[in-house]
């Protein structure tokens, strides 16, 4: 499995539309091949930061066939109007576990 970590700084006063508007993602995510799940969190120390955690089975789940797709333009769509600044995104694997 890959992680998805998608660092979104959001325009001060936007955070409730920006929680609204992936909430509305979520079922676009989850259609997507590969897609196993996500999760957002907001950063308690800056609350206009949060992360973006999705699971992917493969990185090209995300980067190739949900990218180029266009239900990443609805994503888009539903959220982007309340960056502040370009996400920054990485991709991890699990290479240890205490469970």
């Amino acid at each position: 499995m890959i992680l998805e970590i998608a660092t979104l700084t959001i325009q001060s006063g936007q955070q409730a539309a920006f929680e609204a508007g992936v909430a509305q993602a979520i079922p676009v995510f989850l259609r997507a091949k590969g897609c196993r799940g996500l999760q957002l969190q907001r950063c308690i120390e800056d609350p206009l930061s949060y992360r973006l955690h999705v699971q992917w089975d493969t990185l090209e789940n995300h980067t190739v066939e949900f990218r180029t797709s266009p239900d990443f333009q609805v994503w888009r769509g539903l959220v982007g109007q309340y960056f502040s600044s370009a996400p920054q995104v990485v991709h991890s694997e699990q290479v240890l576990s205490s469970h």
